[in-house]
């Protein structure tokens, strides 16, 4: 039997980006968490993220000249990139502190509210419209997260608020990419995805630094592995290349089923690495709720597509739609946030188009193919 290079790189790639996206995860959770590592400052960890994946970007973009920087004027930068990197630093430097309150387990359910989110900031900046169909997909999800934040045992206040703060942050940041970065025409790839955003963010995220977390670090006693947080970052940094060999060999629907293949892996594994991350059957049944609201709502959203195509459409014109459609800031795919929380986006697309995994510094962004239908920026290593 002979097997198809193309369909088993599709499939490797796939594989490499499950891996690599549970593996930022459950590594930020060991690093942060005070039973493990106990290096709970998050605001620093994002910042190595951003710092190492911006330098890098720096290398391959001037130094190496591997790719050419786009045409940014500094109109341009201040009123489209630093809205964007300030949302973005935000619901990593969220979604990073929730792992000090709350487990993976129940991180990972409520990033099913992505799809929610993004909706809702999409229909407020007027890139989409409230659709009842929608909105009743909408609130199935909502009531699924509900149910299994009823049923965790170990249910903390603080870190869901924070999570839920930063996946709105999240959206927000995807709905102003599409509305800021596609108006003036401007495209990123991954690399200059994180060449611009990943050293603003680093910025906005200094403030919060030297305000909670410095004087901690100055009276406690921190420790600091050299070769952790360099793993670390490296492996954040990976997820975001990882993510632009998936993107440009599946689509979006590989992408999303993928996305969701990983939460529910990565929800088993954190059971097993995080014994005290306990998962009851209303948990369970809560997120089996939520998934299928997301999937219903992918359904309306592909069959709105073939609608709008007409018998007569060419290969290439129905193509051209499906990806028109695809750039909508509401079609969630996502994915950190993606969240939770970072990544980057690839070829010729614009960065909220093709964010997939909250956890890859700059996909964003959590990133962030998470869940079917959450949009993941090219952007969010991190941790999100």
């Amino acid at each position: 039997m002979v097997i198809n290079k193309t369909l088993f790189l599709t499939y490797f790639y796939l594989f490499i980006y499950i891996l690599l996206s549970s593996g930022v995860i459950l590594y930020n959770k060991w690093v942060l968490s005070p039973k493990y590592f106990n290096f709970p400052l998050p605001i620093t960890l994002t910042m190595i993220h951003m710092g190492f994946s911006g330098g890098v970007a720096f290398l391959l973009v001037r130094v190496f000249k591997v790719v050419t920087p786009v045409k940014m004027t500094f109109e341009i930068y201040a009123t489209c990139v630093v809205p964007i990197s300030a949302f973005f630093a935000s619901s990593l430097w969220f979604g990073n502190t929730a792992y000090l309150h709350i487990s993976v387990a129940f991180i990972q359910m409520l990033k099913a509210l992505m799809p929610v989110a993004t909706f809702i900031m999409a229909v407020l900046c007027g890139t989409d419209k409230a659709r009842c169909d929608v909105f009743l997909n909408m609130v199935l999800v909502s009531v699924g997260v509900v149910v299994s934040s009823y049923g965790e045992i170990h249910f903390n206040i603080i870190g869901t608020v924070y999570q839920v703060t930063g996946i709105f942050a999240e959206a927000l940041r995807l709905v102003l990419t599409q509305v800021l970065l596609q108006k003036k025409g401007l495209t990123l790839n991954p690399i200059t995805s994180l060449y611009y955003i990943a050293p603003c963010s680093f910025v906005f995220l200094f403030v919060p630094w030297y305000l909670l977390e410095k004087p901690v670090m100055e009276v406690s006693q921190i420790q600091f592995n050299f070769w952790i947080f360099f793993s670390n970052a490296i492996c954040a940094l990976a997820l975001n290349f990882s993510i632009f060999l998936v993107i440009g060999r599946t689509g979006a629907v590989t992408i999303r089923v993928a996305g969701v293949l990983k939460d529910w892996i990565l929800i088993a594994l954190s059971t097993v690495i995080f014994p005290e991350s306990t998962i009851t059957g209303l948990n369970i049944i809560g997120y089996a709720i939520a998934l299928c609201g997301v999937v219903m709502y992918n359904y309306i959203k592909v069959k709105d597509v073939r609608t709008s195509q007409s018998p007569g459409d060419s290969l290439p014109d129905r193509i051209t739609k499906d990806w028109k459609f695809e750039k909508k800031s509401s079609d969630l795919y996502t994915p950190d946030n993606i969240s939770d929380n970072e990544g980057s986006s690839g070829g010729n697309v614009s960065t909220s188009e093709r964010d997939i995994d909250e956890e890859a510094p700059l996909i964003t962004s959590s990133s962030r193919l998470s869940h079917i239908g959450r949009t993941q920026l090219t952007n969010h290593s991190t941790t999100k």
